[in-house]
C-alpha cells in the first residue's frame, strides 16, 4: 500500500523535479561558460581618473579696443565661455587679457566710440585673428574670431 502511495506522489511531482533538474544543469553550465570566457577576470578603472582633466595647448587670447586719447566708448564681447559681457564709458585703449585651455575658442567684440575713429584687434597667442579701422563719426566697429 505504501508503494502504490509512493508512486502516485512521484507521478504527481514529475515535473517539478524535472524543472529543479533542468535549471541546476542549466546553470552549471553558465558558471562553466563564464570560467571559459574569463568573465570572473575583472578589471576596473580607478574612480576619478576619467575625471582628471589635463590642461594642454593654453590658448593666449587678447581683445583690444583702441582709439585716439581720450576716446570714450561702449564695448560688447563675447568671454573665452562664450558668454556676453559689456563695458560701458571705458576710456582707450581697452584690452581683455586671458589665458584658456578650451580647444577651441570662440570670441568677438564690438566698439562705439564717442570719436571719428575706433579700432578693434583680437591676437590668440601673438597672432592676428582680425583687425578693423573705422573712421566715421561716432565710429562702431566689430572683430571676429571663431578659429582659435
Amino acid at each position: 500500500m505504501q508503494r502504490v502511495s509512493l508512486g502516485r506522489r512521484l507521478s504527481q511531482r514529475w515535473m517539478l523535479l524535472v524543472a529543479v533538474v533542468v535549471v541546476a544543469v542549466a546553470g552549471f553550465a553558465v558558471y562553466r561558460l563564464h570560467g571559459i570566457f574569463a568573465s570572473h577576470d575583472v578589471t576596473s578603472t580607478p574612480s576619478g581618473a576619467g575625471n582628471d582633466i589635463v590642461p594642454f595647448n593654453p590658448k593666449h587670447v587678447v581683445l583690444e579696443v583702441f582709439g585716439p586719447p581720450g576716446t570714450v566708448a561702449t564695448i560688447t564681447y563675447l568671454d573665452v565661455n562664450a558668454q556676453p559681457q559689456r563695458a560701458d564709458s571705458v576710456t582707450l585703449p581697452w584690452a581683455y587679457d586671458t589665458t584658456t585651455t578650451q580647444p577651441a575658442v570662440f570670441v568677438n567684440v564690438s566698439a562705439q566710440g564717442d570719436s571719428d575713429s575706433i579700432g578693434c584687434r583680437i591676437k590668440i597667442d601673438d597672432v592676428v585673428k582680425d583687425e578693423r579701422t573705422v573712421n566715421t563719426l561716432n565710429a562702431f566697429t566689430y572683430c571676429l574670431d571663431k578659429s582659435g
